[in-house]
């Protein structure tokens, strides 16, 4: 059995602690601070999955620079409790389909239907507010999307496409967009660390023998898809325009 460990959100690891510092270096507003933790979630920590899955402290995810949902906001949890901006963890399920498209075949129909998932709360003049926009690096965002577009899917390879338009990657407090919020299907709550939602009966991404094997079987397999997708859309030019 796999040992949850009883905090993964180190706020006061010195490697958070300096990372926190060194982004906000300048910054004297929340709404600041939390735009640069955010852009360094986003695209400094690249979309992947963790041979760990999720029990990933936040300053192991700074070191591999790679995450997947439940990893990066760890992370980005970490990092405002760091930078004193106030923050939470919330807790669902998501539907499955959100990684169709990554894990195939038998790795995908041994996915349990509905699987843990968290985004990241933060309050900022007075009111909370919901992120989910820094999952997905901006480059893997570009071509997911296109690729969801050619293959006729609604969701898949970590996109949950919105019915109007099409989700954000950008920060935008005030005008709540997502990329993945459309697949939840149930919501868990709101957690003070992810490790208690973890050693919780509400986890359902808790692997048993034969889902462990087979995952760190096709973990390689996973993360190379990601990574070919990534590179199949053409860079941005400074300014957002396409090479």
């Amino acid at each position: 059995m796999v040992t949850v460990p009883s905090r993964l959100a180190d706020h006061d690891d010195p490697l958070v602690r300096a990372v926190a510092e060194r982004l906000t270096a300048g910054e004297t507003t929340p709404r600041g601070k939390l735009a640069r933790l955010f852009a360094y979630v986003r695209d400094d920590i690249s979309f992947g999955f963790p041979l760990a899955g999720d029990l990933v402290p936040a300053s192991e995810v700074i070191r591999s620079g790679s995450g997947q949902c439940n990893t990066k906001s760890t992370l980005l949890l970490a990092l405002c409790r760091a930078a004193g901006i106030p923050v939470r963890i919330h807790f669902s399920l998501i539907g499955r389909e959100i990684q169709r498209g990554f894990f195939k075949g038998l790795s995908y129909w041994l996915m349990p239907r509905q699987i843990s998932h968290s985004w990241i709360e933060v309050e900022i003049d007075g009111r909370w507010r919901r992120l989910d926009a820094y999952i997905n690096d901006l480059p893997l965002q570009r071509a997911a999307v296109a690729e969801l577009n050619r293959r006729g899917w609604q969701t898949g390879l970590s996109v949950a496409l919105p019915t109007v338009g099409e989700p954000a990657t950008d920060l935008d407090l005030d005008d709540e967009r997502f990329v993945q919020m459309g697949a939840v299907t149930e919501d868990h709550g709101i957690w003070d660390d992810p490790a208690a939602y973890y050693a919780s009966p509400a986890y359902r991404n808790r692997p048993g023998a034969l889902r462990s094997w087979l995952y760190r079987r096709v973990l390689g397999h996973v993360n190379e898809r990601i990574a070919r997708l990534r590179r199949s859309q053409p860079p941005l030019r400074q300014g957002g325009a396409t090479a």
